[in-house]
């Protein structure tokens, strides 16, 4: 798969603009702060309905208006489909497939694929846990949309849950105290946190197993290999994994080299059914009741989980020099590539791969060395301030980024031109 026509409405610098694409490399080269991000931030979102740069819709809109429209036209082997999502600051989003009637934006997930690798990727390394839920919940929903659904269930349940625990805690200073209606609505929320939670988790559970063999080769191929990098799934289900998964409410330490039966544990839920994760859960929250009346939140949940990146023995979060994150970052990215490429069950649906001001980061042998690794990608958007940055191993047509839009008569390497569409 790959894309053919992007179109942009009033998104981020965009008032208006068309860029053509062709399967195999295609570099947008401009200085930085013209909007390159931008165009591949817009393809990314298509793909998941979510920016790699920022939690909300608000900032995606051109200032000053209320909408913003990404069009995109996708090739599949033979088929051609267009998707266009409709992002409106004051209702809900829209989106059509071929021009039809509206439908609801997460009805338009799965048809576009794609893998962003951006320099805030450092934070799946360096930031707090809640980076790296993300990046598993991102993916989720990239590879099978239904887990759209799954992690709006279980948002929503913790939500009232969370409501409900805070009210409860503020009763615990009153003359009342805490009630019978308090803890007889807490049983009812409990069953449903874990039910959402156990589906959650799951699907968590299972990705993780995808992605680490991928994450090691990746990682391996990128560098010396001299050392492994791992992913162990750290489960608030089990006392030590609720702490190291700690950010809502405190942050942990960074450090802390893991105790030697992470693996075992992380094991062992994979093999439980999501029948019995629920009857964990269930357990789990009974057992946690005091703890989270007295504190007011929900401290068991996959909200409180950590994905912990080990690279030989040690945490990489704390440990990893600036290079080897950077390393770390990039391989799990990679990994999310893999996964999705060998899970596609129709053919032509390669994800679209997308390197964001990656080269400048990489000596020249990384830079060699992840050339061959993304060369055979049926379509790689990449974007450098420089065009020198990018390797040979990696040519491709180059398109000129200017402001506010792209550079007329920009060849693409069927000699066509790509156009500014302002």
């Amino acid at each position: 798969m790959y894309l053919e026509h992007l179109s942009l409405t009033d998104f981020r610098s965009y008032a208006q603009v068309d860029l053509e694409l062709s399967p195999g490399v295609t570099v947008l080269v401009g200085s930085n702060g013209l909007g390159k991000t931008n165009l591949v931030e817009a393809i990314g979102y298509l793909s998941s309905l979510s920016s790699h740069r920022v939690s909300s819709d608000a900032p995606l809109l051109r200032f000053g208006t209320e909408q913003a429209l990404i069009r995109g036209r996708l090739v599949r082997g033979a088929q051609k489909v267009t998707v266009e999502v409709e992002i409106n600051g004051s209702r809900a989003n829209r989106a059509r497939i071929n021009r039809a009637n509206p439908i609801r934006s997460r009805d338009v997930l799965g048809l576009c694929r794609s893998v962003l690798f951006a320099p805030e990727d450092l934070a799946l390394v360096k930031g707090d846990p809640a980076s790296r839920r993300r990046f598993l919940d991102d993916l989720l929903v990239v590879l099978m949309p239904r887990h759209a659904a799954t992690r709006q269930e279980y948002d929503k349940v913790l939500k009232q849950r969370n409501a409900l625990l805070k009210s409860a805690r503020s009763a615990r200073f009153s003359r009342g105290g805490v009630t019978e209606g308090h803890l007889s609505t807490l049983d009812v929320w409990d069953a449903h946190l874990a039910a959402a939670a156990a589906n959650l988790l799951a699907a968590r559970l299972d990705l993780v197993e995808r992605l680490r063999p991928h994450m090691a080769e990746a990682y391996a191929q990128l560098t010396d290999g001299s050392k492994l990098l791992r992913g162990l799934y750290r489960s608030s289900l089990d006392p030590a994994g609720e702490a190291a998964g700690q950010d809502d409410a405190g942050t942990p330490d960074a450090g802390g080299l893991p105790r030697a039966t992470s693996a075992s544990e992380a094991e062992d839920l994979s093999l439980c059914t999501v029948e019995e994760l629920t009857a964990l859960y269930v357990k789990a929250l009974a057992d946690s009741r005091p703890r989270e009346l007295e504190r007011g939140m929900s401290l068991v949940g996959p909200h409180r989980d950590e994905l912990e990146l080990l690279l030989g023995q040690a945490p990489a979060r704390g440990y990893a020099s600036h290079g080897e994150s950077w390393s770390v970052a990039l391989a799990m990215r990679l990994a999310s590539y893999y996964v999705l490429d060998e899970d596609s069950h129709i053919p032509d649906n390669q994800p679209i791969l997308i390197l964001d001001d990656v080269f400048a980061e990489l000596d020249v042998q990384r830079r060699r060395k992840l050339a061959a690794m993304v060369g055979g990608a049926e379509q790689v958007l990449v974007t450098a301030a420089v065009a020198g940055d990018i390797p040979a191993e990696l040519a491709g047509a180059h398109v000129q980024v200017i402001p506010g839009g792209i550079l007329p008569g920009t060849a693409n390497p069927e000699g066509e031109a790509a156009h500014d569409g302002a």
